[in-house]
């Protein structure tokens, strides 16, 4: 589909709010995204050195509990309402993370909760991440196929 052409005193109106519109800072945002994305990886290590260490849970295999762990804590946050407001300032920091795959999760279950538990939380809770499941279950599915056949 094309876009509508604009008449003269729309374009005006455009480049007028075009020039109005603040400017992102660029620099800001991509050092809180870093910072606020190595803390969560800090966070998520210190799990896992906890699980291997208190748990007595093998150093391979503790980034499962850890995982488990860090999607809690990404429901929960998104749950109290507190992941919204630490993502306007973490930005992809906080939503790339397995922590922001919880709050898709959660804040879509969260968003049909008046349709009813059946067709409103469950049918709709994976309405955004159904999409990320199922491209991560068919690339794990053919490369798990390349490397059955080529090993």
């Amino acid at each position: 589909m094309s876009k509508p052409k604009l008449t003269p005193k729309q374009q005006k109106y455009q480049n007028k709010a075009k020039k109005t519109e603040p400017k992102p800072h660029y620099l800001k945002n991509v050092s809180f995204a870093f910072i606020s994305g190595g803390l969560i990886c800090m966070l998520g290590q210190a799990f896992i050195d906890f699980y291997s260490a208190i748990m007595n849970i093998p150093l391979n295999e503790a980034a499962n509990p850890a995982t488990a762990t860090m999607i809690l804590i990404g429901s929960l946050l998104t749950g109290f309402g507190v992941f919204d407001k630490l993502a306007k300032y973490a930005g992809a920091g906080i939503a790339v993370p397995v922590t922001g795959f919880a709050n898709s999760v959660v804040s879509s279950a969260l968003e049909f909760r008046e349709e009813g538990l059946v067709y409103g939380v469950c049918a709709k809770m994976f309405t955004l991440a159904g999409a990320v499941i199922t491209f991560g279950v068919m690339t794990a599915f053919i490369f798990g196929l390349i490397h059955a056949i080529f090993h």
